[in-house]
């Protein structure tokens, strides 16, 4: 019986605080004279209406409204019941951070030469990114859940002449994900390598490195990005980027 009226009146939210309404009212009250907004009076009509094609005894109406009320809501609270908490998942969008700051990359454990400077400051809570059951914290996510991950990571580097020096120099960018486990030191997981020669007009160079690749990773494992050089264009949050999610296979 419940289950039929549930297929006839969806539950949006404002429907759910109507049902609740309806179904504090006292035997034989009006709802009309009860309920003063027009959504609630609308759905009140159409359960009374669907109500009546099923028994002639209006007094049927306070037990299934009851009913109904227990099946949307926790009685003990008044409230809906919790979401299931969905897969894990995280987007970061890079925050900035200077030279001076890359003193800290020493927390991170023993670097490749190659990719020194791990970067410690990414954004968690805005527009551009999130997180859903997987914990953030300097620079580092850290995994709470065992299974199968979707790495990824894209640096928009941006790399600044120095003069005449710039005509002859051919600097080499490196991106690298690495892997922090229970180990003291810190595992390589992918490394991206872009070597660029631009014009010796150019006032800056302008180049993105992105990789991503699929891993086993247990519960408390941490992840974190390190580059081979700070000179990277911060201004554009979808153009540098640090992010995991879990597959189920």
């Amino acid at each position: 019986f419940l289950l039929q009226l549930k297929a006839q009146v969806p539950g949006s939210a404002e429907e759910l605080r109507c049902l609740q309404v309806i179904s504090q009212q006292q035997e034989g009250s009006s709802l009309e004279e009860l309920i003063s907004n027009q959504s609630c009076l609308k759905l009140a009509n159409t359960i009374k209406a669907y109500v009546a094609t099923v028994s002639p005894d209006p007094a049927l109406c306070v037990p299934f409204l009851t009913e109904a009320r227990r099946s949307y809501f926790n009685t003990s609270e008044g409230q809906a019941p919790p979401k299931t908490p969905g897969k894990p998942s995280a987007h970061l969008t890079l925050r900035p951070q200077s030279l001076a700051q890359d003193g800290n990359s020493k927390r991170f454990g023993n670097l490749s030469q190659s990719c020194r400077h791990a970067i410690a400051r990414w954004e968690d809570s805005t527009i551009h990114a999130h997180l859903q059951n997987i914990t953030y914290r300097d620079g580092r996510l850290r995994v709470n859940q065992a299974g199968k991950y979707y790495v990824y990571s894209q640096i928009y580097f941006r790399y600044p002449s120095d003069g005449a020096s710039a005509r002859v120099s051919v600097p080499q960018l490196v991106q690298c994900i690495n892997w922090k486990t229970s180990y003291s030191q810190p595992i390589l997981l992918l490394k991206g390598v872009g070597t660029k020669c631009w014009a010796p007009e150019a006032d800056y160079g302008l180049h993105a490195l992105y990789q991503g690749g699929l891993f086993e990773l247990k519960a408390g494992d941490e992840l974190f990005v390190s580059v081979s050089s700070l000179a990277i264009d911060y201004n554009d949050a979808a153009a540098s980027y640090f992010g995991a999610f879990r597959l189920d296979l």
